[in-house]
């Protein structure tokens, strides 16, 4: 009796070290220490081989480090011992979407929803990759069964705004997608990108006040809020700075950055990078022998596109969380974070080329960012970058403009003389359409310009 008392202690004694060990790892995982959660994950294991919660969360840890093949090998084993477990098929499908297999993800998240029918992450992502895959009339019903499911889901109405403004067909679903942004903000007044969204709808349908004053009751509740003074001033309502602030642009894009690749790719037809591939295909040689400098590397799009040239590849944006995806994503030799005007005037004769795809646009007059890249390209070296196109009868003084969305516009007649001032030759400029916003198509101008010898 002795013995097995003894032995029941020693079991009690172990089960408790290993949920110790999972509580630290997890906490560890939550606050961003990934090595230490992985030593901690890999204890449990060595212990219990078969833990499926250690699985789980090291399967999310692979993920986010960019193995998601190993992430999806180690989920499927937690799955052998939760086969009914509603979380980690949700998990498993946001990392086959975040793969790019809406597919697969598709699956997965149908897998949970038939396990827990209210499980709003499941419902809200199953929208999402019927969006991507095209299939419109699904993924708005498949919003239907979420807000259904979740009346008081902030998160939910953010999504179906967003789904209505981007395939709006009529000024209804204009209307419908204010008011769905409109609730998501008042349920969740933190979401500060359902306020900004709003904004924007409300200037496309002319009710230029109203926007005004979204971003002014913003202000209110939160004065000096970055995102808001800019987005002020982009509908009218105050100055319009020289450039976006770094403040602005760090903020926006690291709250954008786990659904930019989603959003511009799939839903609004994003084609820049393409865009200047296809330009720099002219007039690029030496492949394989190249500097490159990807000027405003965001989530690293450019990358898979630039490596025909690249002998060496960096990377400079100013937020850390879309230099995460870019490593993630890989092909860079270097990633920086940093202003870009800066960073091209610190590497003087650097590069052999410079892209810019759709960083310019938070710029205003572009002399000294095109001065700057001049200074940090060699002799004969090229650069090439995309901005949101201004009709000449529709430009402010200096051929730029502000616009609702909180990007600068620029006339053809601005690019080509801050590229000559800059002292860039064989310039051309060819006008395309780089996006969709809010149903329509974004105009824009891909321009190129050589470095004298």
């Amino acid at each position: 009796m002795a013995a097995q008392t003894a032995n029941a202690a020693a079991e009690a004694a172990d089960d408790d070290s290993i949920a110790g060990l999972l509580e630290r790892a997890v906490a560890r995982h939550g606050a961003g220490e990934l090595d230490a959660a992985r030593a901690l994950y890999d204890q449990v294991l060595a212990r219990v081989p078969d833990q499926p919660d250690a699985l789980h969360f090291l399967g999310v840890l692979h993920h986010q480090r960019g193995d998601s093949d190993a992430a999806i090998a180690l989920i499927a084993r937690a799955l052998e011992q939760l086969p009914e477990h509603a979380d980690i098929h949700n998990n498993l499908g946001n990392i086959h979407k975040e793969r790019g297999d809406p597919v697969a993800a598709e699956a997965s998240y149908r897998r949970a929803i038939e396990l827990r029918p209210e499980h709003v992450d499941a419902l809200g992502n199953l929208a999402v990759v019927l969006e991507v895959q095209g299939r419109l009339d699904d993924a708005f019903n498949a919003y239907g069964l979420l807000l259904h499911a979740a009346p008081e889901y902030a998160r939910g109405y953010f999504l179906i705004g967003l789904f209505l403004c981007n395939h709006a067909a009529d000024a209804e679903h204009m209307q419908q997608s204010a008011a769905c942004l409109h609730r998501a903000w008042e349920l969740d007044p933190r979401n500060v990108r359902a306020l900004r969204l709003l904004g924007v709808v409300l200037y496309s349908m002319g009710q230029n006040e109203a926007a005004v004053q979204v971003y002014r009751e913003w202000l209110e509740r939160i004065p000096d809020d970055p995102l808001a003074l800019h987005m002020l001033a982009a509908c009218g309502g105050a100055q319009a700075p020289a450039r976006a602030g770094d403040r602005y642009v760090r903020e926006l894009f690291d709250g954008f950055a786990s659904s930019f690749d989603e959003q511009l790719l799939h839903n609004l037809d994003y084609r820049a990078p393409q865009l200047l591939a296809e330009a720099l295909e002219t007039v690029l040689d030496g492949r394989g022998q190249l500097d490159i400098l990807d000027a405003g590397c965001g989530t690293g799009l450019c990358a898979p596109l630039l490596a025909r040239w690249a002998g060496r590849l960096e990377g400079v944006d100013l937020s850390p969380e879309m230099l995460v995806r870019a490593r993630k994503r890989g092909g860079y030799d270097a990633l920086v974070e940093a202003e870009l005007t800066a960073h091209m005037r610190a590497r003087a004769s650097a590069f052999d080329a410079i892209v810019s795809a759709d960083t310019l646009v938070y710029f205003g007059d572009l002399h000294e960012v095109l001065a700057a890249a001049a200074q940090a390209l060699r002799s004969g070296g090229w650069l090439a970058f995309s901005v949101e196109a201004l009709a000449d009868d529709a430009a402010r003084e200096g051929g730029v403009e502000l616009g609702p969305s909180g990007r600068y516009r620029h006339t053809l007649g601005h690019v080509q003389h801050a590229l000559a001032a800059a002292g860039f030759q064989d310039i051309q400029i060819h006008a395309r359409e780089l996006r969709k916003e809010v149903g329509r198509p974004v105009h824009g101008w891909v321009a190129l310009g050589r470095c004298p010898d």
